[in-house]
C-alpha cells in the first residue's frame, strides 16, 4: 500500500501525524451532518496549514483548526479550473462533459440529480447561502439564501424562496452578510433531522475588495515574490505566451487594485473594468466610503508621485493585489471561526463533517500571472481540509489524488446512501477512516473549455499522476494541437517541457496512452 497519510509534525511539535493504515473501521450507522465551505479562488498557497512562504506573513488560524483536527489533502485538484463548471461538478459528482457545464454562462444540464435531491430524500434539511453562480435554481435545497450573479463585496443582492424571485440587496459585507444566513439556517433548522448546509462565499473573487475593519492590515508587509515571477515560457506551447492574465500587463490599476485617483486621468479613462469600478464604490455607503477613501488615498496618492514604471511598476501591483486577496482571506477565517465556534456551542462538532475548499486554485504571481484556467499546479490544484469526526486519528496529511468530483460521492456515504452507478467521482471517506481503497485512482484527467473568453487560454486537456503531467493544447476546430510534458518531483514550478525529449519517451509514451483511455471511457468528444 502507497504511503499515502504521511507521518508529519504541524502546528505543534507535540502533534503528530500518523500514517495511513489498513485496518478497516465500521461503518458509521448514524447520518453525518454535513457543512461544505467553499471560497471563490482561495489559493492554497494562502493558507498557512499548508506553509507556504506567503501564509506564513499572513496565517489563517481557524482554517488551520480544522487541519489539526482533520484531514489535509495535498493533493487535492479540480476537474475544471473554473467557477461555474467547478461548482457543477460538486453537485452532480461528475465531469463538466458529463454535467454540460463546461464553460461559465449556460449549460448545466438540469435533468442530472443534484446530491442535495438524494440527500433530502434520505430525510435532511439541506441549504445553501453565498454564491451560487449557476443559471438554474437551487435545486434540491430546502433553504437557500444565494447572492446575484458572482455577487458584490458591500451591500450585496440575495435571494430566498421568500423574496419572490427577487434578489433584495441587504447592507454590510458579503463574507459576514453570508456566515449570518449560515447560522440562521442552523437556527432554524428541524432539530430532529440531519442536515446538508453548503457555505458559499464570494471572496476572495476578482477584484478583492476587502471589508472596511482590514482596510490597513498588511500594509508595512512586503511578501516574497515566487521563483517563476518573471518566468519567459521558453519551453512552453503558444497557449503560456497569448495568455492575458499577466500581472504587469493584465491587471488593471483602477479596477483591481483600485487607484481611484487615476480614473479620470487620458491614459486610464479607458482601462477595462472601469465602470465596474464604479459601480462597487456607488453601492457603499457613505460611512464605507469614506473608511475606504482613507485607507487607499495616501498610498496611492504616494505610488502616483513616484511615476512608477517597469520592474518597480510591476511589484507595486503585486503588492497591492496580494496585500488586497489576503485582507479578503482574513475575513473568511475570522468568519470559518465564527461558525465553528457556534457549532461548539451547539455540540455539533461530533457529529458533522465540515469541508474547507475552495473552486479552484489561484495564482499568486507564480509566472507573473492572476487567475487560473491552465492546468498548471496553481490553479488545477485546490485547498481541501476536511475535519471527520468519526476518524480514529486528528492531523492526518493525505497524499492520495483527489478531485472534486469526489465531494458528491462522499456526501452519500456520510449519508448512508448508495452512490449510484453513474456517478464519477469516489468517496473520500476511506481515506478518511485510514483506509487506502483497492483501486485507488492513479490518475486525474483535467479538461478546459472556455476558449475564447476573457484571459484568452487556449483550450487543453491532459493526465496527470503523482509524478508526471501531460497537457495537450488544442485549437477550437482542432487546428492547434502542442503538448507540454513535466516531471513534478525535479521541476515542481513546471518550467522544463520534457516532451518529445528522448530520455522520457517511454514517460510519455504512457501518458498518452492514458490519456486516451480517459477520452475513450468518458467518450471525450472534443481534443
Amino acid at each position: 500500500m502507497k504511503n499515502s497519510l504521511q507521518a508529519s509534525v504541524l502546528f505543534t511539535p507535540a502533534l503528530l501525524f500518523s500514517a495511513c493504515v489498513t485496518k478497516p473501521q465500521q461503518q458509521v450507522q448514524k447520518p453525518l451532518n454535513i457543512i461544505h465551505i467553499m471560497t471563490d479562488d482561495h489559493s492554497w498557497q494562502t493558507i498557512s496549514a499548508y506553509g507556504h512562504p506567503i501564509s506564513k506573513l499572513a496565517p489563517t488560524p481557524n482554517i488551520d483548526r480544522l487541519a489539526a483536527e482533520g484531514v489535509l489533502f495535498r493533493q487535492a485538484f479540480v476537474e475544471n479550473s473554473l467557477s461555474t463548471p467547478s461548482r457543477a461538478c460538486l453537485m452532480t459528482g461528475l465531469y463538466s462533459h458529463q454535467n454540460g457545464q463546461r464553460r461559465l454562462g449556460k449549460g448545466i444540464d438540469t435533468t442530472k440529480v443534484f446530491f442535495p435531491e438524494l440527500l433530502q430524500k434520505q430525510g435532511y434539511q439541506t441549504g445553501v447561502v453565498g454564491k451560487w453562480h449557476m443559471q438554474c435554481e437551487p435545486k434540491g435545497f430546502d433553504f437557500y439564501h444565494v447572492l446575484w450573479d458572482q455577487g458584490n463585496y458591500y451591500n450585496p443582492e440575495f435571494k430566498s424562496p421568500e423574496s419572490n424571485g427577487e434578489y433584495i440587496k441587504e447592507e454590510g459585507y458579503a463574507t459576514t452578510l453570508t456566515t449570518d444566513h449560515a447560522l440562521h439556517f442552523l437556527e432554524t433548522r428541524p432539530k430532529d433531522k440531519p442536515f446538508c448546509l453548503l457555505v458559499h462565499h464570494k471572496a476572495p473573487h476578482r477584484n478583492w475588495m476587502p471589508d472596511t475593519k482590514y482596510l490597513n492590515l498588511y500594509e508595512d508587509v512586503e511578501f516574497p515574490y515566487p521563483e517563476t515571477f518573471q518566468d519567459d515560457y521558453a519551453t512552453r506551447c503558444e497557449a503560456a505566451h497569448k495568455q492575458e492574465m499577466r500581472i504587469e500587463d493584465n491587471m488593471t490599476l483602477v479596477y483591481d487594485l483600485k487607484v481611484d485617483e487615476l480614473k479620470e486621468t487620458k491614459e486610464y479613462k479607458d482601462e477595462w473594468g472601469r465602470k465596474m469600478w464604479d459601480a462597487s464604490l456607488d453601492r457603499m455607503t457613505d460611512v464605507q466610503r469614506k473608511t475606504w477613501t482613507a485607507a487607499y488615498k495616501p498610498s496611492n496618492e504616494k505610488m502616483i508621485a513616484k511615476k512608477l514604471k517597469g520592474d518597480d511598476l510591476l511589484k507595486w501591483k503585486y503588492q497591492r493585489y496580494l496585500k488586497d486577496y489576503l485582507r479578503c482571506i482574513k475575513t473568511i477565517d475570522d468568519e470559518v471561526g465564527r461558525l465553528l465556534d457556534y457549532l461548539e456551542k451547539e455540540g455539533l462538532m461530533e457529529n458533522t463533517i465540515i469541508v474547507y475548499t475552495s473552486d479552484q486554485g489561484f495564482y499568486m504571481g507564480e509566472h507573473g500571472w492572476f487567475d487560473k484556467r491552465f492546468m498548471y499546479e496553481e490553479s488545477f490544484r485546490t485547498p481541501l481540509i476536511i475535519r471527520y469526526p468519526k476518524a480514529k486519528q486528528k492531523g492526518i496529511v493525505c497524499d492520495e489524488l483527489v478531485q472534486n468530483i469526489d465531494y458528491a460521492p462522499t456526501y452519500l456515504a456520510a449519508a448512508n446512501i448508495e452512490q449510484p452507478v453513474y456517478m464519477t467521482g469516489k468517496s473520500l471517506i476511506p481515506l478518511m477512516n485510514g483506509e487506502m481503497p483497492k483501486n485507488w485512482r492513479q490518475y486525474l484527467y483535467y479538461h478546459y473549455y472556455d476558449y475564447p473568453a476573457i484571459h484568452q487560454v487556449q483550450r487543453h486537456d491532459g493526465v496527470r499522476d503523482e509524478r508526471y503531467k501531460l497537457i495537450h493544447f488544442y485549437g477550437e476546430k482542432g487546428e492547434v494541437n502542442c503538448n507540454e510534458l513535466y516531471d513534478l518531483k525535479t521541476d515542481p514550478n513546471e518550467i522544463n517541457n520534457l516532451y518529445g525529449q528522448t530520455e522520457y519517451v517511454d514517460i510519455q509514451q504512457r501518458l498518452l496512452k492514458q490519456l486516451t483511455q480517459f477520452r475513450t471511457t468518458l467518450q471525450i468528444d472534443e481534443y
